[in-house]
C-alpha cells in the first residue's frame, strides 16, 4: 500500500516552496499525494492560489477556510487556533502516513500541532534558519515539533540538530524553490507581451531596466507596515525607474502594507509602475531573472536571488541573520538609504549565482527521504 503524504499550501509562497516536492510525491510509484489548501490560498484578493495548485494538475483533497478578516495580530492568533481545529478534522478524514508542512507560517503552527497531537508523523521543510518577525519563532517550535526535518542550507542543519534533534532524521536537501528556478531557466526568461494585462498601473518594456518591490508586513512591528512602504514606493519613485509592485501576504499587518500601496497610488503618477496581487511561480522567477533589482523584504531576495544572481535591496529586519549571498544590500527603513542602495545594485549588475538554498533537486530527495523513512511519533531530545 503506498505511502500518504499529505502537504498543506496555505500561501502562494507555501506552493512555491514545496510544488517540486509535491510533483516528485505524485510521481512515486509506492507514495500518495494528499493536497490540503487553505488560508490565504483560497482567497481571491490573495492570488487564489489553489486554482494554480488544480492547473498544475494537483488534486485538492480538502479546502480549509481559516482565514479571519482583518489581518490583525488578533486575527492571525485566532486563525491559528481555527486551523488547528479544521486540519485536525481533516487529518482525521485524510489519515496520512505523514503530513508535510512548510517553513514558518501561522497555519504551519496549525498544521504541526494537529498532526503532533493525532499522533501523525511530521516533516518540515526549510526549518533551522534565522531570521525576524514572529517566523522565527514559529519555525524553531514547528521544528521541536517535526520528526523529519528538511533544512534548505548547512547552517540549518546544523542548527536543528543543536535544538536536540536527532542527527538520523535531519536531511540537508536543499530548498525546492530551487527546483522551479532551476527548471524555468533552463526555458529561457521572455516573459509574455501580454503580462500588463493582468493587474493594474502603466505599461513598459521588460528588456529595459526594472525594478521589482515585494514587501511584506513585519508582525514584530505591526503597525508601520503603511510607513514602511511608502518609504520604499517613494524611493523607487525618486529614481524614476520602472517598477513591477507586488501585493503583500496574509501576515498580521498586510492591511496596512497594502493600504500605503493604494494610498501611493491615488496620490502619483503610477504609469511607470504596474501592481499586481498574485503572479504564476514561473512568471515571477523569469523577473528574478530580468530585473535590475529586487526591492523590499521577500525571503525570495535571499533564496532565490542568490541561485539566480539577482541584485537586491533587503529592507529592514524581516530577513535578519538569514544566511545570504553577495547579491543582499541590507539597509534600514530610511529613503534615502534605500535610493542609494538601489543606485549602487543598477549600477553593479548581475552578482555570480551562489547555490546556498539547493542545487535545483531537493523534490526529488525529499520524496525518496519520505518513501524510506521509518520514525517514531515519540520524540526525544537528544542532550
Amino acid at each position: 500500500m503506498a505511502k500518504k503524504i499529505c502537504v498543506v499550501i496555505g500561501s502562494r509562497a507555501n506552493y512555491g516552496s514545496i510544488k517540486s516536492a509535491m510533483r516528485a510525491i505524485k510521481n512515486h510509484p509506492e507514495l500518495e499525494l494528499q493536497v490540503v489548501a487553505a488560508a490565504s490560498a483560497l482567497l481571491d484578493r490573495y492570488g487564489a492560489v489553489a486554482n494554480l495548485i488544480e492547473k498544475d494538475g494537483f488534486t485538492i483533497n480538502s479546502k480549509v477556510y481559516v482565514l479571519l478578516e482583518g489581518e490583525t495580530l488578533v486575527t492571525m492568533a485566532k486563525s491559528t487556533g481555527i486551523g488547528l481545529m479544521e486540519f485536525t478534522t481533516v487529518f482525521d478524514q485524510l489519515k496520512p502516513d505523514v503530513v508535510l508542512t512548510v517553513g514558518d507560517r501561522f497555519e504551519t503552527m496549525a498544521t504541526a500541532v494537529a498532526a503532533a497531537y493525532l499522533n501523525i508523523p511530521l516533516a518540515q521543510t526549510m526549518g533551522g534558519e534565522v531570521s525576524g518577525t514572529i517566523d522565527e519563532s514559529i519555525r524553531h517550535a514547528v521544528t521541536k515539533l517535526a520528526h523529519i526535518h528538511f533544512p534548505a542550507c548547512q547552517d540549518a542543519k546544523d542548527r536543528i540538530i543543536k535544538m536536540g534533534e536527532e542527527p538520523a532524521n535531519v536531511h540537508l536537501v536543499g530548498c525546492p524553490r530551487m527546483d522551479l528556478v532551476a527548471e524555468v531557466l533552463k526555458q529561457g526568461t521572455d516573459i509574455a507581451n501580454d503580462l500588463f494585462k493582468l493587474g493594474v498601473g502603466g505599461n513598459f518594456d521588460l528588456n529595459k531596466p526594472f525594478v521589482v518591490v515585494s514587501q511584506h508586513p513585519v508582525t514584530t512591528e505591526y503597525g508601520d507596515g503603511e510607513k514602511q512602504i511608502t518609504k520604499t514606493l517613494m524611493a523607487v519613485q525618486s529614481l524614476g525607474i520602472s517598477a513591477i509592485i507586488l501585493w503583500p501576504n496574509a501576515d498580521a499587518g498586510s492591511e496596512h502594507v497594502a493600504r500605503g500601496i493604494r494610498k501611493f497610488r491615488e496620490h502619483n503618477d503610477d504609469s511607470n509602475m504596474h501592481f499586481f496581487k498574485n503572479l504564476p511561480t514561473e512568471v515571477y522567477i523569469k523577473l528574478l531573472a530580468k530585473t535590475a533589482c529586487l526591492v523590499g523584504n521577500s525571503s525570495s531576495a535571499i533564496r532565490e536571488g542568490s541561485f539566480i544572481g539577482t541584485p537586491a535591496v533587503n529592507i529592514g529586519s524581516r530577513q535578519q541573520g538569514r544566511q545570504r549571498g553577495a547579491n543582499i544590500i541590507d539597509v534600514d527603513y530610511d529613503r534615502n538609504h534605500i535610493a542609494d542602495a538601489i543606485k549602487h545594485q543598477l549600477s553593479h549588475g548581475r552578482y555570480n549565482a551562489e547555490p546556498i538554498y539547493g542545487d535545483g533537486h531537493a523534490g526529488e530527495r525529499i520524496a525518496d527521504i519520505l518513501h524510506k523513512a521509518t520514525v517514531s511519533v515519540q520524540k526525544r531530545i537528544t542532550y
